[in-house]
């Protein structure tokens, strides 16, 4: 009875032992598909940090070329994200809908679409920076 015993522990174990091995080889691939998929995600961020980097130049170029002032402009929109980023949290409690906030963005974009079309057709703007 004693070997009967000692051949079924056994073969548990080498059971044990081959389900261990292919869970091991399925985590290596599992493993081997990740950093290939980090080395594809790395290549396509450095050649997106490169396009933004050539589109910054381009819009600068232009900015200077308009007399605009890049730095005053980028801080003014770094201070607007921080106030909207306080006035998300507010309409948060006080109940106000996202899509309260959405149709707003939206309004602003129609706004500023409208402004475009009529430097294209030539009309100028003025804006207040005072």
């Amino acid at each position: 009875m004693g070997l009967g015993n000692t051949a079924r522990t056994l073969q548990k174990v080498a059971d044990m032992g081959e389900d261990v091995y292919k869970r091991l080889n399925e985590v290596r691939e599992q493993v081997q598909a990740t950093q290939e998929s980090v080395a594809e995600t790395k290549a396509r961020v450095a050649s997106l940090e490169t396009e933004v980097a050539e589109q910054r130049a381009i819009l600068e170029a232009i900015a200077d070329e308009q007399g605009i002032d890049v730095d005053s402009v980028t801080a003014e929109a770094h201070i607007a994200e921080a106030e909207d980023g306080d006035g998300e949290s507010d309409a948060e409690t006080s109940g106000a809908s996202k899509n309260d906030t959405e149709s707003q963005q939206s309004a602003d974009s129609e706004a500023v679409s409208d402004d475009s079309a009529t430097q294209e057709n030539g009309a100028s703007t003025t804006t207040d920076n005072a």
